[in-house]
């Protein structure tokens, strides 16, 4: 579980039996190293590590900032997903990428968010067939707004709708991870937890 001491992902880590935790400061899921130091065989994995930036302008947007955001919310879900399918899951397993609504539609609050977990969406639809041969599953979850530190002071008064509870949503993690389908993005808002069918996306032909 990375950003396990988050909303959400304590959420999750509460409905889980004797959990792996990884969040900073000890385990940077931007660094192959610190994937490459963890030892053991797991049936799941919840890629749950996350930070907003809140650059409205690409043009105030320092490089720095860009370099950890998607460190945080890309290089770990694809650093995660390589070591479980190279080592940690021998056995096959389950793996929930934690992406957003941002992930299916423009935050245009925070490009840099919003981009990344488009990012995100697109490695799960993508990694899905290779992985299937190794017996692991891959899924994004794309939760709406939810009652979490990223969701700032200022934004929440502008919100259309309550904030989730964390709980809600991880419930929802849950339930992913135990779907027999792969590479889908869940969309997860207020008693509503349906797979995205992606209307209208021109096929191949």
């Amino acid at each position: 579980m990375t950003g396990g001491r988050g909303g959400i992902g304590s959420a999750i880590c509460a409905l889980l039996d004797d959990p792996l935790v990884l969040d900073l400061p000890e385990f940077d899921v931007a660094s192959p190293d610190a994937w490459a130091a963890i030892e053991g065989e797991f049936d799941a994995a919840f890629l749950n590590a996350g930070i907003g930036i809140g650059h409205p302008d690409p043009g105030e947007l320092p490089v720095a900032e860009w370099e950890r955001i998607r460190g945080a919310n890309l290089d770990g879900v694809v650093h995660g997903t390589r070591e479980c399918a190279a080592r940690l899951m021998p056995n096959g397993g389950s793996i929930v990428c934690t992406a957003s609504l941002a992930g299916l539609v423009g935050m245009p609050f925070d490009p840099s968010y919003t981009a990344t977990k488009h990012a995100v969406v697109g490695w799960v639809r993508a990694a899905a067939p290779g992985l299937a041969a190794r017996g692991i599953r891959i899924n994004a979850m794309c939760p709406g707004f939810t009652d979490t530190p990223i969701v700032e002071d200022e934004l929440r008064g502008t919100l259309p709708a309550p904030l989730m509870e964390p709980s809600f949503v991880a419930e929802a993690a849950l339930r992913i991870a135990n779907d027999e389908e792969s590479g889908r993005a869940w969309v997860v808002q207020p008693n509503n937890v349906v797979p995205f069918r992606f209307p209208g996306v021109p096929g191949p032909r």
